[in-house]
Order: C-alpha cells, then sequence, then structure tokens
C-alpha cells in the first residue's frame, strides 16, 4: 500500500502531537512494508527536495511561516499527491477543500478532522468561519473522516453520513524509565516540580495557571515547555508578567527523550487545554504515569478519567494544588490511575493498527474503482 501524509509541518517531530503522531504512524506503516510519503514545510529560501528518512519518503515544499504560507504548503502539498498513486491521510482540516481535488482525480483519501478548531478564541470571526466551513467540507470531499474522541464524533454527525466516520483517538508510546539528566541539567529534583506542555494560547489556559501557581506559596516550581519569548505576542507577554520566580520558561524542547523524562518526573502535570478532542500531550502524560490536573470539559474528562483532578478557574487551580501537593499517597493513586487509564484505552498497539486498517480499505476501494 502507498500512503501519503499531508497537514504536517513534517517529520521528524519539531512542532506539535500532529507531527509527533505522523512520524509514529509512518514508522509502523514501514516496519509493515507500506511505502510512506510525508509532506513537509520547508523554509521559504530553501529548495523543493525530496529524501528518505528511516524508510519514509519525505517531499519539502518551501512556503513561508505564517498562516497564509502553510496555506499555500497545502495547496502545494495536495496538488502534488493528487497526482501520485495511493492513499491520502490528511491530519486536519484546516484546508479540507483542498481535497476536492484529490477526490476529483480519483484518489481515496481520510481527513482526521482534529478537534474543534473554529471554536478557539485565538482566531478573529473571519477565520473561524474559514474554519468551520472547511470543517463542513471535510465531510464531503473525503471518503472517510476521523474523529480522535467520541464527542468530536457526535459533532461530526450533525454533517456528515455516519458511516463515514471513525473514532481513533491518539496513542502514546509507555515511558517506565527515563534519565535524570535533563533534570541536572535544569536543576530540577524528581518529583518536585509540576509541569505544563502547551502551545501559550488562550485556549489553553496557560494564563490562568501561571497566576494560579504565582499565588501559592509551594516550594515546588512550575515548568512550562513551548515558546514564551521575551519578544512573544501579547498573550505571551502577559503570561510571562504574571509569572513569579517559581515559574520557570524552559523554551520550545522538541527532543523526545528529554521531554519524556520530564513528565516522567512531575510530580504532576497540568493541562489547561479547553477546546479540542483527544490531545496528544494528555495521552502521553498518561503513558508517563503522571497525576494529571485537567481543565473540566468532556474531552479532558473522557480522556484522563476518574483519577484525575480538576479546575475550571483559578480559583479551583490554586485550591486542589495546595490540597494535593502534600498528599503523597493521593498522588499515587491519580499516577496508578493515569498508568491504568493509558494501557486501557492508548496504547499504540491499540492505536495504529486501526489507522492501517482504515487505509486499507481505502486502497481496496481505490483498486476496485479503477478496475470496475
Amino acid at each position: 500500500m502507498n500512503v501519503m501524509i499531508l497537514g504536517t509541518r513534517g517529520i521528524p517531530a519539531k512542532h506539535g502531537g500532529f507531527e509527533t503522531f505522523a512520524e509514529d504512524l509512518s514508522r509502523f506503516l514501514v516496519e509493515r512494508e507500506h511505502h510512506v510519503t510525508v509532506y513537509c514545510q520547508a523554509n521559504p529560501h530553501q529548495q523543493y527536495k525530496e529524501d528518505e528518512w528511516n524508510g519514509i519518503h519525505r517531499i519539502f515544499i518551501p512556503a513561508p511561516n505564517h498562516a497564509l504560507g502553510t496555506v499555500q504548503f497545502d495547496w502545494a502539498s495536495v496538488k502534488d499527491a493528487s497526482l501520485k498513486d495511493g492513499v491520502i491521510l490528511t491530519l486536519g482540516c484546516n484546508t479540507a477543500v483542498f481535497n476536492l481535488l484529490c477526490r476529483l482525480r480519483g484518489r481515496r483519501s481520510a481527513i482526521n478532522m482534529d478537534g474543534l478548531e473554529w471554536k478557539r478564541r485565538k482566531w478573529n470571526k473571519l477565520e473561524q468561519l474559514w474554519l468551520w466551513l472547511n470543517g463542513w467540507a471535510a465531510g464531503r470531499v473525503a471518503h472517510r473522516v476521523i474523529a480522535d474522541h467520541p464527542e468530536i464524533a457526535r459533532h461530526l454527525q450533525r454533517h456528515t453520513s455516519a458511516h463515514k466516520i471513525t473514532t481513533i483517538p491518539y496513542g502514546a508510546e509507555p515511558v517506565t524509565s527515563a534519565s535524570d539528566a535533563i533534570l541536572r541539567h535544569f536543576g530540577l529534583l524528581p518529583k518536585n516540580y509540576y509541569l505544563v506542555i502547551a502551545r501559550p494560547e488562550p485556549d489553553n489556559s496557560i494564563l490562568e495557571i501561571v497566576r494560579a501557581f504565582s499565588s501559592t506559596t509551594l516550594d515546588a516550581p512550575l515548568i512550562l515547555l513551548g515558546d514564551y519569548s521575551d519578544k512573544g505576542n501579547h498573550y505571551q507577554q502577559l503570561v510571562r508578567r504574571a509569572a513569579r520566580p517559581t515559574v520557570r520558561f524552559l523554551g520550545a524542547l522538541y527532543d523526545r527523550s528529554s521531554v519524556q523524562s520530564l513528565r516522567f518526573y512531575a510530580k504532576a502535570y497540568v493541562h489547561g487545554h479547553q477546546v479540542g478532542g483527544t490531545n496528544p500531550s494528555l495521552v502521553e502524560s498518561l503513558a508517563a504515569g503522571n497525576a494529571i490536573i485537567a481543565h473540566d470539559n468532556p474531552f479532558t474528562r473522557w480522556v484522563a478519567g476518574s483519577g484525575a483532578l480538576y479546575f475550571s478557574n483559578q480559583d479551583d487551580l490554586v485550591r486542589i494544588v495546595e490540597n494535593v501537593t502534600q498528599n503523597h499517597s493521593q498522588l499515587a493513586a491519580m499516577e496508578k490511575s493515569s498508568r491504568a487509564r493509558y494501557l486501557e484505552h492508548f496504547t499504540q498497539r491499540q492505536i495504529l493498527p486501526q489507522y492501517e486498517s482504515l487505509l486499507l480499505d481505502l486502497a481496496s476501494e481505490q483498486r476496485h474503482s479503477v478496475t470496475s
């Protein structure tokens, strides 16, 4: 089977959850003797090129590193993929209307719908309309749409045929041990810090989390991974101004073993995402056996389960952290619950074969359509 993966910045993962998933799925499919092509967004000053990385074919298309540049990259990727033999998996539906070209050229495609992106507060009204329209279009131009969460599937049923919807959450590899070298590098002690890994956006509750921890007298610091540059946007500057010295910004860290170590040794993982489906970072924290403190909404409750603690606002979070920080037996029970939740629902050996099965179905349909 030939599979083309579109919609990400590229592999190896250096941006977010979709890139990590694209890398993991590609490796899995190659191990199963499928041919995989991943489209990668290159810097605008670079040249178009193709190469092989760990048995995965990569196509680099130069495009500016901004929203319009990403749209240009998506269009160029779709045009190229629609001319090649194989099935297409698009991660995200922000430019789903472009996939009409794949359908017109007889290519079977699936689109992972991601979360309810159009609901996010960072977008203006025109951008929200564009995202909503593309979500609507995805259900019509793709042969399959993938929901990563039951709530997303329920939303899709409003404007997509139920037979086209497949629910597959994200998975993660288990983290049962880790080096503490990265902790020594940053002067951290095992089980003596709280961790946040998220983009600095309002829908991820970063400001509320930082204000909550800054208002406590905890000795354990709050560690944030992500781009919180001094010269960042207005929201990033608000977050930095709200932070007391016990809040530490370690920057964007993409080395997977380092990130896994920081997860593994955290006292708890704090997850503030308000909108979305099955967030990969939350699943990875379950896989690391973290105690989870998460924003209270149907998305996070389904993923983290009853063993996590949930907050709705800044005051809730302060109370939770102050109550749990010295309660070692409760933290241990939360860690145990996270591992059990992960093993029950989110291992890669459960998740990745479901993608392979769906893509094989599409490949079979495409062959039959050609011969009929």
